[in-house]
């Protein structure tokens, strides 16, 4: 009498988990980063800027599900730590004066006279719980 366990089909997902582990023994990072490059270099070519607003949005949704704002405090503080480690003051005042010169064309007096007013109120309550 035959096994019933042999008898049976292995699924789509069982065999892509094996072909992973069995290829994850064959190969190192360097095989990994180029099958990832190609892969990259592919799907831009056949896809448009919508598709990748489109995927972008939807992981935003999905990670934001997902994790609380410790989280993203977390990433943030890491994210600013390794660009610091990559750049100098001359990056940091090139990204700045790029992010004035956009904001400045978004927004008026107004809106600069009460962000100015935001961050003096917040300055002041810093000194005061010192």
């Amino acid at each position: 009498m035959a096994n019933k366990d042999n008898d049976r089909k292995m699924t789509l997902e069982e065999a892509g988990r094996k072909g992973g582990e069995a290829t994850s023994k064959n190969h190192d990072r360097d095989f990994y980063e180029e099958i990832g490059r190609k892969g990259g270099e592919a799907t831009a070519e056949s896809h448009d800027r919508e598709f990748y607003e489109e995927i972008g949005r939807k992981g935003g949704e999905a990670t934001a599900k997902n994790h609380d704002r410790d989280f993203y405090e977390e990433i943030g503080r890491k994210g600013g730590e390794a660009t610091a480690e990559n750049h100098d003051r001359d990056f940091y005042e090139e990204i700045g004066r790029k992010g004035g010169e956009a904001t400045s064309k978004n927004h008026d007096r107004d809106f600069y006279e009460e962000i100015g007013e935001k961050g003096g109120n917040a300055r002041a309550r810093q000194r005061d719980d010192k």
